[in-house]
């Protein structure tokens, strides 16, 4: 081998041993890098948390429940009655088995064990009364649970033709009023008259006068009121509140609010049941307190199945859709009433014979908030849009592309052009891409939520949510608030002046629609301009 090979080899081996001499502190600093990426990611995450004076969420539990023995009463057993009424501990026998394989079939599907869990809200349904034979005998079935186990069997509830005659049980206690929305005025003013507690389903009546009528007669009564709005018992709302009353988004002086469907379930083009005729439906007294009638017929049972599509019976988008949004934004920032609201649409998809349009938009001013709020809703998209609050130093987007709707979450990101975040920007803690807070209860549990419908409820947290890590069905919490409130005395999370201001704002946008101007609302005269 020559001096100059000889050369070459040792100038490589210098190489190869400064190179592994290099390794140990090249480590090192790949390790304090990395470390320091952790911490400084680990500092973004926890920003919020950190500024944030936490709150606990009420308990799940409380021992109310376990207290005075209550009769209730069910008045409209269709979709909303029999979830309500499962809320209250009943269900069909072919409702359990149906969930019960459903859960056997994939293990996603947790419906079953949800409702085995849920607690126990020591009450009996023990009348019924809806309009459908069907129906009726479904919720005859419901009321024996003898499903669940260690309980016992117990008698059929008494099923009623027409609803006065339940409320003059003396040993009834109250009412879960789930009927078409014209029915609710009339049926709650009446319960409350005969002494009984009412849960009504949203929204609370038909028109701006009923829901004056109603909250004047529950506050002349002192009977409980809860509107059934569930999302009251979404834990993440709870969390919201805190976060916007300790002003960490900022001034807020925008919220874009939206409801996005595309099948024709939700468009409440629902099926007509086979066993439907004028024998099992008594259409004259459903259509009784409508402003137009129309004989039995083919007709007939459309409305009579897809009442939410007509003004006649039912609320439209504002009382129906837009009403749990706004609720949701009542419950976290106090909205009330707006001074003005203003609304526009159409029926553009769904030309059915409806008169409630699929594609509608209201706009509710609050000059003394310095704050605008805007639903936008479409019965023809499946796109996410969320929920969106919108400050000056941040943005929280509820749902939708918030990532976490789907167990009842939102995130924070932080305005590129924020004062109070402006040093933390700067010094690169903040990174305005990247939520500076996610909230996402049950995030690391899996549900087996399928069509995109069934996506949209769960988006809003009206399907189940999710109590300190538990999966529950809100509706069960929501009537168990009810129950509770009944038992101690207190108010309901719902009560009957938040259910006036969600009404009475409801009232306006539609009204808004109807007349083609903007609506003003007179508090001191209680009137609509």
């Amino acid at each position: 081998m020559s001096d100059r090979s000889n050369e070459k080899m040792d100038q490589k081996r210098r190489e190869f041993l400064k190179g592994l001499a290099t390794v140990p502190v090249f480590g090192f600093f790949l390790v304090n890098l990395w470390s320091k990426l952790k911490r400084d990611a680990l500092k973004r995450k926890n920003l919020l948390t950190d500024l944030i004076n936490e709150k606990k969420a009420p308990a799940v539990i409380s021992k109310l429940s376990d207290s005075k023995h209550l009769n209730i009463g069910i008045i409209g057993y269709g979709g909303r009655g029999a979830h309500l009424v499962r809320g209250a501990g009943f269900a069909t026998k072919g409702w359990v088995d149906w969930a019960y394989n459903s859960s056997k079939e994939n293990k996603l599907h947790k419906a079953y064990t949800t409702f085995m869990e849920q607690e126990d809200l020591n009450c009996s349904l023990v009348g019924v009364c809806d309009l459908f034979d069907h129906h009726a005998d479904l919720a005859i079935d419901a009321s024996k649970n003898d499903m669940r186990p260690g309980g016992d069997p117990r008698e059929s509830a008494t099923r009623y033709r027409n609803y006065k005659d339940m409320l003059a049980r003396e040993d009834l206690d109250a009412v879960i009023v789930a009927t078409p929305d014209h029915w609710h005025s009339r049926i709650t003013i009446d319960a409350a008259k005969a002494g009984k507690h009412v849960y009504c389903e949203k929204g609370l009546t038909r028109t701006f006068q009923e829901a004056v009528d109603v909250h004047d007669v529950i506050k002349e009564t002192g009977i409980k009121l809860q509107l059934g709005h569930q999302n009251r018992q979404v834990e993440a709302n709870d969390k919201a509140k805190q976060i916007i009353d300790q002003g960490l988004l900022g001034p807020i002086n925008l919220v874009e609010l939206t409801t996005n469907r595309n099948s024709p379930w939700g468009a409440w083009v629902w099926s007509i049941h086979k066993d439907a005729n004028k024998k099992t439906i008594d259409w004259d007294t459903f259509q009784e307190p409508s402003p137009n009638k129309i004989p039995f017929g083919e007709e007939a049972l459309k409305r009579f199945f897809r009442w939410r599509c007509w003004y006649d019976y039912g609320t439209g988008l504002s009382g129906d859709l837009f009403s749990h949004d706004y609720d949701q934004l009542n419950q976290i920032m106090g909205m009330g009433i707006p001074k003005y609201a203003s609304s526009s649409g159409g029926i553009y998809f769904y030309k059915d014979g409806r008169d409630v349009p699929d594609v509608w938009h209201a706009t509710l001013e609050y000059p003394d908030k310095d704050l605008t709020v805007l639903y936008s809703a479409t019965l023809s998209s499946n796109s996410s849009r969320g929920n969106r609050i919108m400050g000056h130093d941040a943005t929280m987007v509820l749902g939708g592309m918030s990532n976490a709707g789907s167990v009842g979450g939102f995130r924070v990101i932080a305005d590129n052009e924020s004062t109070q975040y402006k040093d933390r920007i700067e010094e690169g803690i903040i990174n305005t891409k990247y939520p500076i807070y996610r909230y996402s209860p049950g995030s690391k549990q899996i549900d087996g939520v399928t069509s995109a419908t069934s996506q949209y409820f769960a988006n809003k947290g009206l399907l189940y949510a999710y109590r300190d890590g538990k999966r529950v069905d809100p509706s069960h919490l929501h009537v168990k608030d009810w129950l509770d409130a009944i038992r101690s005395g207190g108010q309901p999370k719902c009560n009957v002046d938040i259910a006036f201001e969600e009404a009475v704002t409801c009232a306006m946008a539609t009204e808004s629609y109807l007349t083609g101007r903007r609506i003003e609302w007179d508090p001191v005269n209680r009137k609509l301009i």
